[in-house]
């Protein structure tokens, strides 16, 4: 029913025809926003950090190359136990060679902020083409204004990017955008600078940076009320070990799978449940998903539970607003979910998606109305009226991951033959995707 083709450089994903249920208990990766920030903590914190459950895809592996490059010690990565050996926080060392980012926005964003605040060394960051494409200057932006300097392409806007380490100051950012890594690079930066840094944002985002600051031993001062954070610089951090639940993003595509499959019943074990994660929980339940939580725990921090999803009747809805930071990568996957519903539903203020892998707010509206799918792309959402029969068709990934994937659930609940090309790019953030959705697909 399902197979994956090698074409030279690319894969091609084929569905054969329309799944007819889907059934059982699976297991995600680890989450890929806590891996990043575990390895980068654990990098520039005295003695030992041990992470668990890692994520093994593209990603979390160019930030472990970068800093391995800069002089942390890091064991053979694995997703069962990683140790790493820390510098400390002024002893980053100069890298002899370029620091490649690879595809990873959330690698170059957040590791800007610890560069610029090394003082006088020198770094040069670059990524892959669509890395290079993608705009740094919502992180430039404030690291200047704290003194940094960082030259590139297109006025500064674009990697490869030059930075010479700083003494920098510390400042009170009021970001323009709700996003966890312009938070995140200046909670950086600000750790190693004298004094407390502050960021104010328009909205919550995820606070996964918070959280590990604090199990690392940073003071941080959180007022929610304002969507204000301070971190106090100059404090050390200390090595922790870390154990890293599934990843809701993950998650996400088989929540919408099972609810849309016929007759499904799935369980998706160990996924962390993060508040400022859980707006595709909310999303999905608003459209009339049949979605339970079990076994709730907390793990290092992090809450954490068993996620129960049974086929169900969609209903149309508007996704607007302060919830949108809080699904912002799960756009692609509910556009998916919104075709299957009943009615109209409007998705808004979702610009972001625009500067992401690709432009997912196009890319989603041209491919899935390739299928017949109805919808309408809007500068900041999409329009997606539901209900209309989805037809198998060729697509393309446009080496975008999650695109990837939402077009995988689509395929597996379209009727006739879905061939993706440059499916491959599924790996960067779910390395077991396809071999998941071959397994459920084989249970009878």
């Amino acid at each position: 029913m399902i197979n994956l083709i090698k074409t030279g450089q690319h894969d091609q994903l084929e569905i054969e025809k329309k799944a007819n249920s889907l059934q059982g208990k699976i297991s995600i990766p680890g989450d890929k926003s806590i891996s990043h920030r575990a390895l980068m903590l654990g990098a520039i914190a005295s003695g030992e950090t041990v992470i668990e459950g890692l994520l093994l895809g593209e990603d979390p592996r160019s930030t472990a190359k970068c800093f391995q490059a800069m002089g942390a010690q890091i064991s053979e990565l694995n997703s069962e136990k990683v140790i790493l050996r820390g510098i400390g926080q002024k002893t980053l060392q100069e890298p002899l060679n370029i620091l490649d980012a690879g595809n990873s926005g959330t690698t170059m964003r957040l590791m800007l902020g610890l560069l610029a605040s090394q003082p006088d060394k020198f770094f040069i960051v670059t990524g892959d083409d669509s890395l290079r494409s993608r705009p740094m200057a919502r992180v430039i932006n404030p690291l200047q204004q704290m003194g940094a300097l960082i030259y590139g392409r297109n006025n500064h806007k674009n990697a490869p990017l030059a930075v010479m380490g700083q003494n920098l100051k510390p400042i009170h950012y009021h970001s323009p955008v709700a996003s966890a890594q312009v938070k995140s690079c200046i909670l950086l930066a600000g750790l190693m600078t004298e004094g407390k840094t502050t960021v104010t944002e328009p909205a919550l985002s995820r606070d996964h940076s918070e959280r590990m600051l604090q199990a690392f031993g940073a003071t941080l001062e959180i007022n929610p009320d304002t969507h204000s954070v301070t971190i106090e610089g100059k404090i050390e951090l200390h090595g922790q070990t870390v154990i890293v639940p599934g990843d809701i993003s993950s998650a996400a595509f088989w929540l919408v799978a099972g609810a849309i499959t016929p007759n499904s019943d799935l369980t998706i074990e160990n996924v962390g449940i993060n508040p400022t994660r859980t707006g595709i929980l909310e999303a999905l339940m608003m459209m009339g998903a049949e979605i339970t939580l079990e076994n709730e725990r907390e793990t290092a921090g992090e809450p954490v539970a068993d996620l129960r999803v049974k086929s169900s009747k969609l209903k149309a809805c508007t996704i607007e607003g302060a919830i949108i930071p809080r699904l912002i990568d799960e756009i692609p996957i509910l556009a998916v979910a919104a075709c299957f519903a009943e009615g109209t539903t409007i998705i808004k203020d979702a610009e972001e998606l625009r500067v992401k892998e690709s432009d997912r707010l196009t890319v989603m509206a041209t491919e899935l109305n390739k299928m017949g799918a109805n919808i309408t792309e809007l500068p900041d959402g999409l329009e997606i009226t539901g209900g209309v029969t989805l037809k198998g068709s060729e697509m393309d990934s446009y080496t975008d991951h999650r695109i990837a994937m939402s077009l995988a659930i689509a395929g597996l609940n379209a009727e006739g033959k879905t061939v993706i090309n440059r499916a491959e790019a599924a790996s960067i953030s779910y390395p077991t995707f396809v071999d998941t959705l071959i397994s459920l697909t084989n249970h009878r």
